[in-house]
């Protein structure tokens, strides 16, 4: 096989991929049972992807749409959780709950992105924003059983039988995202900003939601090794999110960790196979007058396969096809389960550079 390099440096298969990192698989603020208040948080892990690192492969719009299904469920101190989040619990009780709650989630994300021509301290700029429409239907089942302070002093013992259905079809919360990549030969790295701008369809005396109440600021950094001669790639971006306080019900979650990582093997200049995975850890303690369940912080580990494709449309576009799943497991205060993006990113065909009289390297 043999790639040739263009007079800026990037060999055409490396341009084609670049379109990758606008597809880099991005998060939406889909209110499931997941972490933090009530096992929800405004990260979901699985945001990131193959060449999230890798600058753009030309200035200018591109789309993403994407696909997002979550299964998930939790038992104990989650269920609970959720109990005291909607305020389905008297104020004097002291509980433990029996079951079990349940989500899934269906939704499309679409995301229009800029990418500006001129650099910034050397590193190429982009800027989108995020919508999203779908559908959430959880619902909880079980036993709610404690003591109750008396009247007269003294408990009394307490016991109740709960089934809930909640079902949503509507709009959720809306995420600006700022993103800084740098190229240095087959090493990328990226500086990104992002949030939560509670602008979506939530009640918090409602278990399913499409926004989680209140506004949140995540940042973080990622590199991506990729080198276009072997096909090679390897990606992770590790970012924290700080939560404001939700003036609904007076929580405020903690400070959040997440490691989003991937690695893949391009086969051709189209086919792309490989690993994604995910480490979500929440590191500050929940607070906050409508705290009623302590500490509360959450965990989970995600790994699945993924493979992609890019492909032409007509002479001026081109499209990046990437399906990607995980399985959920070493979960803490949060529940596990499964999860599948289906990401569509249509951008401005990569030019294919000159065939030089001399190539710079040959494979």
């Amino acid at each position: 096989m043999r790639w040739i390099r263009s007079r800026s440096g990037l060999s055409f298969l490396q341009r084609n991929l670049r379109l990758g990192a606008i597809a880099a698989l991005l998060a939406l603020p889909v209110q499931t049972a997941r972490a933090d208040e009530g096992g929800v948080s405004f990260w979901i892990p699985g945001f990131f992807g193959s060449l999230a690192a890798t600058p753009s492969q030309a200035p200018g719009w591109s789309v993403t749409s994407i696909y997002y299904h979550d299964t998930v469920s939790a038992a104990g101190n989650v269920a609970l959780a959720r109990e005291f989040e909607i305020r389905n619990v008297p104020g004097s009780l002291t509980a433990s709950f029996t079951g079990n709650v349940n989500a899934s989630i269906n939704v499309d994300l679409m995301v229009p992105t800029y990418t500006f021509a001129t650099p910034v301290l050397g590193a190429q700029v982009s800027v989108a924003l995020l919508g999203l429409y779908g559908a959430n239907s959880t619902s909880l089942s079980g036993t709610l059983a404690g003591t109750l302070a008396g009247p007269l002093g003294g408990t009394v013992p307490f016991s109740r039988t709960d089934a809930i259905n909640s079902n949503i079809v509507g709009f959720g919360d809306l995420i600006p995202f700022y993103q800084m990549k740098w190229n240095a030969g087959v090493n990328n790295y990226m500086f990104y900003v992002t949030g939560d701008i509670p602008a979506g369809m939530y009640d918090s005396m409602r278990l399913a939601n499409l926004g989680i109440g209140h506004w949140a600021f995540d940042t973080g950094g990622g590199y991506t090794y990729f080198d276009p001669k072997t096909g090679h790639e390897f990606s992770a971006v590790l970012g924290f999110t700080y939560n404001f306080i939700n003036p609904s019900t007076q929580y405020q979650s903690g400070v959040d960790m997440h490691l989003d990582w991937a690695a893949s093997q391009f086969l051709t200049k189209q086919w792309q196979v490989g690993l994604v995975g995910y480490l979500y850890q929440e590191l500050g303690c929940d607070s906050g007058s409508g705290d009623r369940v302590g500490c509360f912080q959450s965990r989970v580990v995600g790994v699945g396969p993924q493979v992609g494709y890019i492909f032409p449309i007509g002479d001026k576009l081109q499209g990046y096809l990437n399906l990607k799943a995980y399985g959920e497991f070493a979960n803490e205060n949060r529940p596990a389960g499964w999860n599948l993006w289906l990401t569509f990113n249509l951008s401005p065909a990569a030019a294919t550079p000159p065939t030089p009289s001399k190539p710079m390297f040959t494979k």
